[in-house]
């Protein structure tokens, strides 16, 4: 298994050689290690804040107080905070990830996080459940497919055009409407699994606006390092950095890993790739092969998360009689 990453990593290297100096004579074994110890670096981080979750005061109704009380509580939890230790260790390695590879290697081997949750989840609970397993590898897989199908570029010479802020405000705008529906959905579902997979598509979509947020300021900062302290980006992203960080609790604490990891984990990629054409001029594979192939994969993720979610609610319900009886 580790020879044929390998090799696809050789040969992904070859076709999109990364910029000069960036260590390309150093091989794909680097980048394949920085990448897969990131993604476990992250299903750790995802594990820990999750066990937190069920430790600090439910705000399910979505009550304000109750979703302060939640918040104050969690981030002087020590499970949330070893999580966030995790969190930055995953984030350093996929920076040296990101460095000596292209982004074709680095965020497909990135989803195998996902994979390695479901795995650390059910060593925690002391079972297995070849259900989960499986449909953990079917969408591990669909995504890192999807992610390679869809090759999204951008012109790599020439000065970049100003952004057209039309498209950049309807996508905001539809985000946040689409977030603020999800939100609602799993107050009103509380107490089913349903709830944890709304509000899992709630943080994928809070989490791609902050990837845009912050690809906007790294953009201002390679002209004026000094106007990133005044620009509203900044401050968008502080905002929702922290609504995000709070949703997740909320989605963990609605409900199974399985419930809402797999919702988050297939929304970010997604809506980032569409801010990504909408907002940053990127550009998909073109083709109708590409096109058959990405829907297709599509139809498999939404298959592989309702099922997942299915999956993980039953070995849940199953862990919970078992404790009791």
């Amino acid at each position: 298994m580790w020879e044929l990453c390998e090799f696809w990593a050789e040969c992904t290297l070859l076709r999109d050689p990364a910029p000069a100096g960036q260590g390309r004579g150093m091989g794909a074994l680097p980048v394949i290690a920085s990448s897969l110890g990131s993604a476990a670096a992250f299903s750790v981080a995802t594990t820990l804040k999750h066990r937190s979750a069920g430790a600090v005061p439910d705000a399910q109704d979505l009550n304000l107080r109750k979703v302060g009380s939640l918040v104050r509580a969690t981030v002087s939890h020590r499970l949330w905070l070893a999580g966030i230790a995790a969190d930055a260790i995953a984030v350093s390695l996929q920076v040296v990830a990101l460095h000596l590879g292209g982004l074709a290697v680095v965020q497909p081997l990135l989803v195998s996080g996902l994979l390695f949750a479901v795995l650390l989840r059910q060593a925690s609970n002391g079972r297995v459940d070849t259900r989960e397993i499986i449909w953990g590898l079917v969408l591990t897989g669909a995504l890192a497919g999807f992610l390679i199908v869809a090759g999204t570029s951008t012109q790599a010479s020439g000065p970049r055009e100003p952004l057209d802020r039309a498209p950049a405000v309807a996508a905001a705008v539809t985000g946040v409407l689409f977030a603020a529906i999800c939100v609602a959905l799993g107050r009103r579902m509380r107490g089913h699994g349903s709830a944890a997979a709304a509000l899992g598509v709630a943080v994928g979509l809070v989490y791609a606006g902050t990837a845009a947020l912050i690809k906007a300021l790294t953009d201002i900062g390679a002209v004026h390092p000094l106007s990133i302290l005044t620009s509203w980006q900044l401050y968008a992203l502080i905002a929702a950095g922290a609504a995000g960080l709070t949703l997740n609790q909320l989605a963990f604490q609605a409900g199974p890993l399985t419930a809402s990891l797999p919702a988050t984990a297939t929304v970010d990629p997604l809506a980032s790739i569409a801010l990504g054409v909408l907002v940053y001029d990127e550009h998909l594979r073109t083709g109708g092969a590409a096109a058959l192939g990405l829907v297709g994969l599509l139809l498999v993720l939404g298959a592989a998360t309702v099922q997942l979610s299915r999956a993980g609610a039953a070995g849940e319900a199953a862990l919970i009689a078992a404790t009791v009886g």
